[in-house]
């Protein structure tokens, strides 16, 4: 039987470990896809430096991608070079060219996903992307076919594990934050440039491409609230322990009532739910749909050999379909409901809120405040008051009931405008105890 050809794209720490697979499992996987698989060609920048487990002279390795694009014979382009606009350009001319792809790349699928996968059913071509979310956890098979007589009503997720490792260090050790980020770098965990891990923004990313698949509805990835871990402090995180919490940066996705809300930032949830327990680099993601319930997925959401087992199953399944003779089909890719979902205002949000002030030590200053807040319709469910810090001030921790979110941000700007009240001091973290 003809070979199923495969051209790699990128042989950074991914690439390598999709190599190493082939090597490694060839047998296996040629059995489950019924016929021989070949990596036919291998493309990178970097033709020189060592690559750890692998031997560079034993590939048909080069710099130039139309050895991949350029080659009829090759059927399935797998892209792993990352960025957006030079991997954008190669998917589009693997489409173009006839083959199908495979991609890793959330930050491409969140900015330009509807035109790839435009561009995909136009060629009547498949485009997987497994690997793009959770890394090593089939999260997106699980809602394309496992819950496909469902409607997703909800999604939790922990899905940047830089964010969650430095959360856990901060919550094991009471170190800050500054420092852990330091040891995460040093450990290989957080890139040098951290800023997408630890604002939140690839776990937005990821949210985009999930909440596409699972709520059918055309998300753009500006329209999700974004907010990073950067600004909790080691006594936010004792005082979510004292309190029966653990803080989380959560990608959050829920429907009602016809509209969809959107939002990633740093989140209180109790700590004996199974969301709390997720620690270091691991990603969890928790689901409800309406006719299975609850359902949450759990492993590492990196490193090389978990992406790349998320990368060999797209390939496995596409070169299945390739060996049958079965052609691709516009189900393959995301599909948008009759119905979409509209965006619920974030200002509409509700939660229920952690608030964090620094006061002066005066008569009537809490009751200054509490007063803001039921002037702005939000009501308090207990308050905790501790000694002073050298400053003279006395932090106030107000744990409020549900409220709507704009509501709480006139609040907080109202609270924060108190002469009483340490500049820049007051903060809030919304809780989530539904999960």
């Amino acid at each position: 039987m003809k070979p199923i050809r495969v051209g790699l794209l990128g042989l950074g720490t991914v690439g390598a470990g999709v190599a190493k697979v082939c090597a490694s499992h060839r047998e296996e996987l040629e059995e489950k896809i019924g016929a021989p698989v070949e990596l036919a060609a291998v493309v990178d920048k970097d033709t020189t430096t060592p690559r750890e487990g692998l031997d560079l002279g034993s590939l048909p390795f080069s710099d130039d991608p139309a050895k991949i694009l350029g080659d009829p014979s090759i059927d399935i382009v797998v892209e792993l070079i990352g960025g957006v606009e030079a991997a954008r350009e190669l998917i589009l001319k693997a489409l173009e060219g006839g083959k199908h792809v495979v991609t890793a790349n959330k930050a491409l699928l969140a900015t330009h996903g509807a035109e790839l996968y435009a561009k995909a059913r136009a060629c009547g071509r498949m485009l997987a992307f497994e690997a793009a979310v959770a890394g090593g956890i089939p999260i997106i098979r699980a809602v394309k076919e496992g819950l496909a007589a469902n409607r997703v009503n909800s999604l939790y997720g922990i899905v940047n594990g830089t964010s969650n490792y430095i959360l856990t260090k901060m919550t094991d050790e009471g170190s800050e934050f500054g420092q852990v980020l330091k040891e995460a770098q040093a450990r290989g965990y957080a890139e040098a440039d951290p800023t997408f891990d630890v604002e939140g923004v690839d776990s937005a990313h990821k949210l985009q491409v999930l909440a596409t698949l699972a709520f059918r509805t055309a998300v753009k990835f500006d329209d999700i609230y974004v907010e990073g871990v950067s600004k909790i402090t080691p006594q936010d995180i004792a005082l979510a322990r004292e309190m029966g919490f653990r803080i989380k940066l959560l990608a959050i996705a829920k429907s009602g009532d016809g509209a969809l809300e959107l939002r990633v930032h740093p989140t209180m949830i109790p700590e004996d739910s199974p969301m709390a327990a997720v620690s270091g680099v691991f990603n969890a993601v928790f689901m409800n749909g309406d006719v299975v319930g609850d359902l949450m997925f759990y492993g590492r959401g990196a490193g090389q050999l978990p992406t790349a087992s998320s990368v060999w199953a797209d390939i496995v399944e596409i070169a299945r379909r390739l060996a049958s003779g079965q052609a691709a089909v516009p189900q393959d890719l995301p599909i948008l409901g009759n119905k979409p979902l509209q965006l619920k205002p974030f200002a509409e949000v509700r939660s229920a809120y952690y608030l964090y002030v620094l006061a002066k030590d005066q008569p009537s200053v809490l009751s200054r405040i509490t007063g803001i807040l039921g002037a702005n319709d939000i009501s308090i469910a207990s308050v905790i008051q501790k000694g002073h810090q050298r400053s003279g001030a006395v932090p106030v921790v107000i744990m409020t009931h549900v409220a709507r979110e704009g509501d709480m941000g006139k609040a907080l700007q109202a609270i924060q405008g108190l002469p009483v009240v340490e500049s820049g001091s007051a903060r809030i973290i919304r809780i989530e105890e539904s999960e």
